[in-house]
């Protein structure tokens, strides 16, 4: 289940980039070779660019290449760091939920409810949105399969 989500995740990145890549090229060759702006581009690329941080964030975190700083962790035990490990996983699971799927999805909601749009492409800002709680249920599961990984192991999963 992990390698398809992996794959389908890696998929949409690239699409989001390509995407991205065309809107700010067309941005760029409407404005000074065909001298007029297309409206659409810059408001196309922010959207694309949010998608690509948040979702490109939940894809490292379930690759264990996200940023950590294990000055510390390298100087405890294998114990200590399997424990660690674990209190760290926990406390990413928690974030998830609480600010990216409870208050990601109450963002979502709201914008719908507001039938709040974007100005030049006119999409509901709720599906704009809706890629906070998407993140956060991909960390989650990702969260749970290195949680399990750390119980079943008998060194640490924290990689320098």
């Amino acid at each position: 289940m992990i390698t398809v989500m992996n794959k389908t995740v890696e998929r949409i990145l690239i699409g989001i980039f390509i995407i991205m890549t065309f809107s700010v090229t067309w941005q760029v060759l409407s404005r000074y070779i065909f001298n007029f702006s297309a409206s659409f581009t810059e408001e196309l690329a922010r959207f694309c660019l949010m998608w690509l941080a948040i979702l490109g964030a939940a894809y490292m975190t379930g690759q264990r290449e996200h940023i950590s700083i294990d000055y510390f962790f390298n100087k405890f035990s294998h114990k200590q760091q399997k424990k660690l490990d674990y209190f760290i996983e926990i406390l990413i699971l928690l974030f998830s939920l609480a600010v990216l799927v409870i208050g990601g999805a109450y963002l979502m909601y709201m914008t719908f409810y507001l039938d709040q749009k974007s100005p030049a492409l006119q999409i509901p800002l709720g599906i704009i949105y809706s890629i906070l709680p998407i993140s956060g249920i991909l960390i989650i599961i990702y969260t749970i399969d290195h949680l399990k990984k750390i119980s079943n192991s008998k060194n640490p999963t924290h990689e320098s």
